[in-house]
Order: structure tokens, then sequence, then C-alpha cells
């Protein structure tokens, strides 16, 4: 099933104007890659972290309107740096990926904020999906 067209509607849906930043933390450096490309090419403004220390060291945190990052991770885990956003009073929404969920974890990781808990591999459309309920449908053009 060819999906281009989805995402060709999905692209213009998309507004330019938004200057937020998805942030992608994960320390696979080729999956880091995949989920940056394929959400730079329907038009968000992404930047991508080797791990949730490089991300809070960064200066786009502040700008970041979405995180999308894995749950185990090399130094701070995806569900700790939830957790430290939070225990400072930042709550960024967040769509975790994983290839070693359960229910416990997802339940946890929701509780600190995701909005979404995808397992790897996961369908790009999926990702899509996550990535705009998390951006609170403020990325259309209408307004819807």
């Amino acid at each position: 099933m060819d999906s281009t067209p989805t995402f060709e509607r999905q692209r213009q849906r998309i507004d330019t104007r938004d200057t937020r930043v998805i942030s992608v933390v994960d320390d696979d450096e080729s999956l880091r890659r995949s989920v940056g490309n394929f959400l730079r090419s329907v038009g968000f403004r992404v930047e991508t972290f080797a791990s949730a220390e490089d991300f809070l060291r960064s200066a786009r945190r502040e700008s970041t309107g979405c995180l999308v990052l894995d749950v185990r991770m090399t130094g701070m885990s995806g569900l700790d740096l939830l957790r430290h956003l939070a225990a400072g009073n930042v709550r960024v929404p967040a769509v975790v990926l994983t290839a070693h969920g359960d229910e416990d974890i997802r339940q946890r990781c929701l509780r600190a904020g995701a909005v979404a808990f995808l397992d790897k591999p996961f369908h790009a459309e999926a990702l899509l999906d996550a990535v705009q309920r998390a951006m609170g449908g403020h990325e259309t053009r209408d307004g819807g």
C-alpha cells in the first residue's frame, strides 16, 4: 500500500510558522536519523540528540513542542527524562518509542507526560499521528 498521498496531505497541514521544535532523543543513531528525516520530510522542525543529557544541555529545550524519545538509553532513560522535566515544572508532551515495552513501563511513561507509547518497529503514520496529537493540533494551517 502506497502511503505517499496520506503523507502529502499531512505535509500540507503542517504550519511552517510554528517555531516549536520536535526533539528526537535516542541513543540509536540510525533510528534517530531516520525519525528526524521522516519528520522533516513532512514539514516539522526537528533537532536530534544522542542522549537525554545532551537534550537537557541544549538551548533547544526551551523551544521544544514535542519530545520523541526512547525508553532505554545509555545514561538517563526516557522515563527519567520525563520525570526530571516534570520535577522542574516543565511539561513537554512526549511520544515514547521502545523495543522493550510492557504495560507497567507504558503506564509509568503516560503518567510522566507521554501522550503516546509506540512499540518498535512502528509505522510512520502512527508516529506522525502521535506527534500531531502531542503538538496539540497547532500545526495546521486552518487552525483545526
